[in-house]
């Protein structure tokens, strides 16, 4: 590819383009040169008129190829859809009112070596979208859409914090204990040190270390690492943010969740009601706050809370088919009772508190209900979106639970937490009343933009390997159009 050059320099976009020449009268010329680059997305010749389409990041724009003043026409007519143009000429707008811009001088940046996809009809190979995203980017509208609004609820919601006083800071990606979350980790080993480490299943232990260092207002966006199997809502890579607020409890982080959700959907959508999965969302404040054994006992007409014994909770379970493991406590079977029988049932937003205290190693005693904590999850189209609560701060307790996990983890349960003795021991030197808060990116990135597949709100979602893998520098040189390798479809996480 000698011809092709090293760089180039557009001085404008079809966007910019379309925005300053709208007004101009149909079938004549602005006098104004403009340079432009993008991909070649349609072209059609008419004898001597060839018209184009550039797409760039910001839209399209027609390009008008007369034979008489295109250099090289018959070359140009002959370009690959998929190609990318630098194109030098005057705006102008047709005869039939297209804004255009005529190629005075055009040069080739990229030459597409396969059969670029039909523009009209995208890639529908699901297969092929997700391996393939640098195309499903060019064909699939929707699918840039949705993945440049995932950026702008990000940024957004970084400004919200920052506006808020919160200090955006970093954590260890690599941990000695895997900790923070019930998660199964994925383990990697560093030579110099020889010692095994995690990937990070959550940011929180070191984020509250902070807190005790005096970091009053923190938060972190970042990727966790679990090592579960995928579907719809689970990706083994994701995006979180998570916060610690020093003074605050869960009632006040509750308001907040509102007011950084309801906000970004406005932001994002224009209004507090978005559609997902064709029916409507709202989510303007207030939420329904409701227990968990409220939701329980509204759902199913029976009871279920920790005021029954063990035995009475697992034939509650019985009655759903709930499967009970004989390491369960009263807790965990209420757990189990709740996620069988309520959260896919809640669709407008829901903040279902008073987890036990036995699911809930990391949270605070309930200031009035013995064997609860004050958590809560926030729950929307039957999946939760955050979760919150306030923080354990007594190193002692703290530590009798890390043991007690512990204990489950020998157990049988590979999602309990080990001891971070580390952690119990910054919290000797003392961590200020605080609440905590982790939302899931990918999960808000879905109620906001309607997707209803975890894959379509990650630019390059974890697949199956692809039988026969290219390995090849020639990958490119495969049609498009042929059927995918491999399989997209998910495997459900075991939990």
């Amino acid at each position: 590819m000698t011809d092709i050059p090293f760089r180039f320099e557009p001085d404008a976009t079809s966007a910019s383009i379309l925005a300053a020449h709208d007004s101009l009268e149909d079938g004549t010329e602005s006098g104004v040169t403009v340079t432009i680059a993008g991909r070649m997305m349609l072209r059609r010749g008419q004898g001597k008129l060839v018209f184009g389409v550039l797409q760039d990041a910001t839209g399209r724009i027609q390009l008008f190829a007369p034979a008489k003043t295109t250099p090289n026409f018959e070359e140009f007519g002959n370009l690959n859809l998929g190609d990318w143009l630098g194109v030098t000429g005057e705006v102008m707008k047709t005869k039939r009112g297209e804004v255009s811009v005529r190629v005075d001088h055009w040069e080739v940046l990229a030459r597409w070596q396969g059969t670029f996809p039909d523009k009209f009809h995208g890639v529908t190979d699901t297969d092929l979208r997700y391996r393939q995203r640098y195309i499903d980017l060019w064909v699939n509208d929707e699918s840039r859409e949705r993945l440049v609004n995932r950026s702008r609820i990000v940024s957004g919601l970084r400004r919200m914090l920052d506006e808020r006083g919160f200090l955006e800071v970093e954590t260890p990606m690599l941990h000695p204990i895997a900790g923070g979350a019930a998660a199964r980790p994925f383990t990697t080993h560093h030579n110099a040190l020889d010692t095994d480490l995690f990937l990070r299943i959550a940011p929180e232990l070191y984020l509250k270390r902070l807190v005790v260092g005096g970091f009053e207002k923190v938060f972190e966006i970042g990727r966790n690492f679990r090592n579960e199997g995928l579907s719809t809502r689970h990706n083994p890579e994701f995006t979180m943010m998570e916060l610690y607020w020093a003074y605050a409890d869960y009632q006040d982080c509750m308001v907040l969740v509102e007011e950084l959700v309801s906000s970004l959907a406005t932001e994002i959508t224009g209004s507090t009601t978005v559609m997902f999965d064709d029916r409507e969302v709202n989510l303007a404040a207030p939420w329904r706050k409701a227990t968990m054994a409220e939701l329980i006992e509204e759902h199913t007409g029976t009871k279920a809370d920790l005021s029954m014994s063990r035995d009475e909770l697992a034939a509650v379970a019985e009655q759903f088919d709930v499967e009970v493991k004989d390491y369960y406590g009263p807790g965990k079977i209420m757990m189990e009772i709740y996620e069988k029988t309520v959260e896919t049932n809640l669709w407008d937003p829901v903040f279902v508190t008073e987890y036990p205290k036995e699911v809930s190693p990391l949270s605070r005693d309930h200031r009035d209900k013995p064997g609860y904590t004050e958590r809560f999850e926030c729950v929307v189209t039957g999946r939760e979106l955050c979760n919150g609560f306030t923080e354990l701060i007594d190193p002692v307790e703290q530590l009798a639970r890390f043991e007690a996990q512990a204990a489950e983890k020998e157990a049988g349960d590979a999602e309990a937490m080990s001891v971070d003795y580390d952690y119990v021991r910054a919290l000797e030197y003392g961590l200020p009343p605080t609440v905590g808060l982790g939302i899931g990116m990918d999960r808000l990135a879905m109620l906001l933009t309607g997707a209803t597949t975890i894959r379509d709100v990650i630019l390059f979602p974890t697949l199956r390997p692809e039988a026969g893998s290219i390995q090849h520098s020639d990958a490119g040189s495969q049609d498009i159009s042929a059927e995918g390798t491999g399989s997209a479809e998910p495997v459900e996480p075991a939990s």
